[in-house]
């Protein structure tokens, strides 16, 4: 969607999960394989902007080692918004979360809402924005993209974000499996409009966006965990809502509200709704024939993914690859 618009993209990544490709092909562009706690300054001169995606994604990830989580979700993130500020680079969009409001209950969150995260995953997320808070001057725009639940078909599709699963489930077993009493809300959105939000903030007035948080997302999509459910249910086919056996309460509960993007970021237009992404996945995971195993097995199920690399020896504890992994993968 980058280049589409028109820019000259280039991508830096440690490539943890290159062979968990569900669909299609990844964009064409230059790629530098690194580690993000390798960055050196010469890595990120000669960029206008840099959009700091990379992280352990998920609270799984996030709880496996709270250590690692924190060196690379904070520590690398700041370190290298103060290389591209010193290289030159006048733009930094970081991918935040709106993860980071916590268990806040039914009240619907702002930017200017209390942040109270409750997993390793959110308070690295909440570190970066204080830490980044600081750099911020006429010359240097960070901006923080809180996002919503992601959902949606892409190339490295995650199942372990909640309408992408529930739909996976139903699907494969006729059971939407919900593991959670079903209570929680969430705010939920596209890839797609979370691209299209990164892309208006990219060419927003630095001005507008200059040291701003944003909840990215709409506000009308934020939903109880069991109305997904009721949803994938009246889409998916001969499928029934079904709890699972160990269902209990979820802390994390929080809405959002997405007012601010909407009225200062004209270029942000999102375009999905949960149905017609539920349409989307349905059609999708159908065309490939998706399986229990597929969803729930080590090739995408995150954290699975990255035990199986450790225990066969291509990453080593602190989830660097391995040096013959590394003489694979160059050969």
């Amino acid at each position: 969607m980058l280049l589409s618009a028109g820019h000259d993209v280039a991508g830096l990544d440690t490539d943890l999960f290159r062979d968990c490709t569900f669909v299609g092909k990844l964009a064409d562009v230059p790629e530098v394989h690194m580690d993000v706690r390798d960055v050196t300054l010469d890595d990120v001169a000669g960029f206008d902007a840099i959009i700091h995606l990379a992280a352990l994604s998920n609270d799984p990830l996030g709880d496996y080692d709270p250590d690692l989580t924190e060196s690379i979700n904070a520590n690398a993130s700041i370190r290298i918004a103060e290389l591209a500020k010193q290289a030159g680079a006048t733009r930094f969009l970081f991918a935040s979360s709106c993860s980071n409001y916590g268990s806040a209950g039914e009240d619907f969150m702002t930017e200017d809402s209390p942040l109270d995260p409750i997993t390793p995953y959110g308070i690295s997320k909440v570190a970066v924005e204080r830490g980044l808070a600081p750099l911020a001057d006429e010359s240097f725009s960070p901006v923080y993209l809180r996002a919503s639940t992601a959902y949606g078909v892409s190339p490295r599709l995650r199942f372990d974000v909640v309408l992408n699963n529930l739909t996976a489930w139903a699907v494969t077993t006729g059971k939407v499996m919900l593991k959670s009493d079903g209570s929680p809300w969430r705010p939920v959105v596209h890839v797609e409009d979370i691209c299209r939000a990164y892309i208006a903030l990219l060419e927003a007035p630095a001005k507008s966006i200059r040291n701003k948080a944003f909840n990215i997302g709409t506000t009308t999509e934020n939903y109880q965990i069991k109305d997904l459910a009721e949803t994938v249910a009246s889409i998916v086919p001969n499928c029934e809502v079904s709890l699972a056996p160990d269902a209990a309460p979820d802390k994390r509960c929080y809405r959002v509200d997405c007012n601010r993007i909407a009225k200062e970021i004209p270029g942000f237009k999102p375009q999905w709704t949960i149905a017609r992404g539920v349409e989307e996945l349905y059609e999708s995971y159908r065309t490939v024939g998706l399986t229990l195993e597929d969803f729930e097995g080590q090739r995408f199920q995150r954290i699975a993914h990255v035990k199986h690399l450790i225990a066969t020896g291509k990453l080593d504890q602190s989830l660097r690859w391995t040096a013959d992994t590394e003489t694979e993968s160059a050969a």
